[in-house]
């Protein structure tokens, strides 16, 4: 799959017309954990941002059958923001605001958020 997003709106108008699978790639959508987990690790090593990114929003909050694991989720993070995400680097501000797997720093998270908005 892709990883790409869509909007709400289009999410379910999709679904309202019975599409079940990606809206981009139209590969189906995956049934469980671990063949997800293995798409995103697919991805993950052809260096996607997105992926990457969403790896790390994986180990932050434990899913995908992977154990929370804050200070994995801030380099893979790292890894993505320097790649271009900008939801990557929306979660580096969060982290440092909140001090959540690194030192609190929220001059940090500022120029994290500033470089997101951009």
């Amino acid at each position: 799959c892709c990883m790409k997003r869509i909007c709400n709106g289009c999410d379910v108008a999709a679904q309202t017309r019975g599409m079940k699978d990606c809206p981009f790639c139209r590969t189906p959508m995956l049934k469980n954990d671990a063949d997800e987990l293995a798409m995103i690790q697919v991805r993950v090593a052809k260096k996607d941002p997105e992926a990457i990114n969403r790896l790390g929003e994986s180990y932050c909050h434990g899913e995908l059958g992977l154990e929370k694991d804050m200070q994995r989720a801030v380099e893979l993070w790292a890894e993505a923001a320097e790649l271009g995400s900008i939801k990557a680097l929306f979660n580096l501000g969060v982290t440092h605001e909140r001090g959540v797997g690194v030192q609190r720093d929220k001059a940090k998270a500022a120029k994290f958020y500033e470089k997101a908005a951009m």
